[in-house]
């Protein structure tokens, strides 16, 4: 065991020494113990000083204001970042719309290419159709013409077959015009 302090103030062994040892070692012990409360009083006097001062309290108040503004600014920037993440998933969302809705637009454009080639290509067999009904109507004609032209040359027949005779001609045009556009 380490020796305390005390064990030094040790005297010499006569019966009025050790009265006196006593004494002069309490008393060292006591001028010790109020050296160090002294010591350490002092500066924590001085703290508390310092510390209740007008000077620290309003650093105090800095500090909490600081604090709470801190805190607003975060809540503040938290909730920007949520807006920012519900800004971006609606963005993506926009974009796969965006998408489909292009990839649907070019297969519509595509169908309607189609249909338009398909039209196209019925106009086309339309118009021959119309040309080759064209070219027959006016080959009947001529033929027509060219009946009417015998009938009106013969004078031999009686009207009424000249009449007859008149009708098969425009039966034939009609017939071969029917013909056609079935």
């Amino acid at each position: 065991m380490a020796p305390i302090l005390y064990d030094y103030c040790k005297m010499p062994m006569g019966d009025t020494g050790k009265e006196d040892g006593d004494k002069r070692c309490k008393l060292v012990v006591g001028i010790l113990g109020l050296l160090v409360i002294v010591l350490l009083g002092v500066p924590l006097i001085f703290f508390s000083i310092k510390a209740n001062s007008e000077a620290c309290q309003d650093g105090l108040r800095a500090v909490m204001e600081c604090r709470n503004v801190t805190y607003l600014l975060q809540q503040e920037l938290a909730e920007a970042q949520r807006g920012f993440r519900d800004a971006e998933a609606q963005a993506v969302t926009c974009n796969q719309t965006v998408m489909v809705l292009m990839a649907s637009l070019d297969a519509e454009k595509a169908q309607g290419r189609k249909k338009v080639e398909e039209l196209e290509g019925e106009i086309t067999t339309l118009n021959h159709k119309l040309q080759d009904a064209s070219a027959e109507v006016e080959r009947l004609r001529r033929e027509n013409h060219v009946l009417n032209a015998r009938i009106a040359d013969t004078d031999s027949a009686s009207s009424q077959d000249s009449s007859c005779a008149a009708e098969p001609p425009l039966l034939i045009l009609l017939l071969g015009l029917s013909a056609l556009l079935l």
